[in-house]
């Protein structure tokens, strides 16, 4: 029989893990100060991180403002605090709601495929490839992504939360015939910047996180060497990289609410 591995050979595994994931971040920060700086490959990684997540935000984030409103206005009316909803709506998506959701429907569009498209390469020695050629894996492949997840996360969070308020709007104002002055001006009066600038942090450090996980597993495909190569290799590292960047997403936001609070 097979001995079961000891405590000490995980934690031992878990830091090695760790310890390569570091390294990858830091050679990718540090090829974002190297020139020549190309503008298509970042314009390329913004329309697919970007541009063609709008659909998908807009549809998620309609649905989930509405069902929030709805859950609040049941709530509400037990307390005599209708005139409340725009405020729970509005902070509720700003703080919590819109950074989170937005970047777990990103990982799972997005940062699935990222891994999957960069596992490959590797398996193909694509990126042995251009090493060969003297050209910067880390400068031609991951910066471009990291900069277009930074940039675009926040912005379909933004998306996120406006069509989200719009989705309340409708349920509370048209459907529960509440005062749409009501519902905006006490949304205006309860969410501060404090409250917008908590949601534009979470969405920079998630959008960080997403591609960081998300590429470092495809990246470093080949120094796994519990697990399978080749196609096997791709689907199992891909899986891996949705549920912890998936975990990292939801630990940063408790330790991002703790430190801003």
């Amino acid at each position: 029989m097979a001995s079961q591995p000891s405590n000490e050979s995980i934690l031992n595994n878990l830091l090695i893990r760790l310890g390569i994931a570091g390294i990858f971040l830091y050679e990718t920060i540090r090829s974002l100060f190297i020139p020549p700086y190309s503008l298509n490959l970042l314009l390329k990684q913004i329309l697919f991180v970007g541009a063609r997540s709008m659909l998908v935000i807009i549809i998620a984030g309609l649905f989930v403002g509405m069902v929030v409103a709805l859950q609040f206005y049941d709530t509400l009316v037990r307390f005599g605090s209708v005139s409340l909803l725009g405020s729970a709506v509005g902070l509720s998506l700003t703080r919590e709601l819109g950074p989170v959701l937005t970047a777990l429907m990103v990982i799972g569009r997005t940062g699935s495929a990222m891994c999957a498209e960069i596992g490959i390469m590797r398996i193909e020695n694509q990126i042995d490839a251009l090493e060969c050629m003297a050209i910067d894996p880390y400068r031609f492949l991951i910066s471009p992504r990291i900069l277009a997840g930074v940039l675009c996360v926040p912005i379909l969070t933004a998306i996120f939360i406006v069509v989200g308020i719009f989705g309340g709007y409708f349920v509370g104002v048209i459907l529960f015939d509440l005062s749409a002055g009501s519902y905006f001006q006490n949304m205006n009066d309860t969410v501060l910047s404090r409250d917008l600038l908590m949601g534009f942090i979470k969405s920079i450090v998630f959008g960080l996180l997403i591609v960081w996980i998300s590429c470092e597993k495809g990246f470093n495909l080949h120094l796994d060497k519990n697990g399978a190569y080749g196609s096997e290799g791709v689907s199992r590292i891909t899986t891996e990289a949705v549920v912890i960047a998936s975990i990292a997403i939801l630990f940063s936001d408790y330790l991002l609410s703790a430190l801003i609070l």
